[in-house]
């Protein structure tokens, strides 16, 4: 046990700040490719994750709104170009990209994030690969309470049910958090290591990883 804590004790710390999106397909592919990068390099590091709200869309409708329907609207023609473009980009991290279900506020989801944070990270961490997975690849619904319960159940956090029948819990937390840290991001991802070093978008595991030396030298 000695040894393994002298080990541990000589890896350098590495926190990664993420602002994101529980509806932006490029958040949930910097995130594979995140993981990635920290499965490859986690002997050299101690790694602590923290997800921050960000709203592509805080105007979306709480009911949903068939995906194909709202990218149509908010893209036109380029709409089908962009689905078949995310489809290659899923598939190059080993996943297959669904237009099926519904999209909408993504509110509830960050409230669910913020309060998974509260019981741990790796358990906030967790929270969001189910999300994504279920939004992005099964046509699960990010507003559906349901499917967000079953989230949680998943990764282990406690009184989900509770804290999101209010719909005022948490609201505040997020709120300041899309006021005071995300207010000046322009747009998502988004990764801060170690409070100064930046990345904007959902860069490939080498960026990371290379990230994490200038970040911790």
């Amino acid at each position: 046990m000695a040894a393994a804590h002298s080990s541990n004790a000589e890896k350098k710390i590495v926190r990664v700040d993420i602002s994101s999106d529980t509806v932006c397909p490029w958040c949930f592919v910097g995130k594979k490719n995140l993981d990635k990068a920290i499965a490859a390099s986690n002997e050299k590091y101690n790694f602590e994750l923290r997800w921050h709200p960000f709203q592509l869309d805080s105007n979306a409708p709480k009911e949903g709104i068939d995906k194909k329907e709202y990218y149509i609207r908010k893209f036109g023609s380029r709409s089908e170009q962009m689905a078949a473009r995310m489809s290659e980009v899923f598939r190059n991290v080993g996943l297959e990209y669904s237009m099926s279900g519904l999209t909408g506020n993504t509110m509830d989801s960050h409230r669910l994030i913020y309060f998974a944070g509260q019981q741990g990270l790796d358990k906030q961490h967790a929270l969001v690969e189910e999300l994504c997975l279920g939004y992005f690849t099964q046509g699960k619904y990010i507003g559906d309470q349901n499917f967000l319960l079953e989230c949680a159940a998943k990764v282990g956090v406690e009184g989900a049910e509770d804290f999101l029948r209010n719909p005022n819990n948490g609201l505040k937390e997020v709120e300041d958090e899309l006021r005071t840290y995300s207010c000046n991001i322009g747009g998502v991802p988004y990764y801060v290591i170690n409070g100064n070093h930046k990345l904007s978008g959902a860069q490939p595991p080498e960026v990371f990883l290379r990230a994490f030396e200038v970040a911790t030298s």
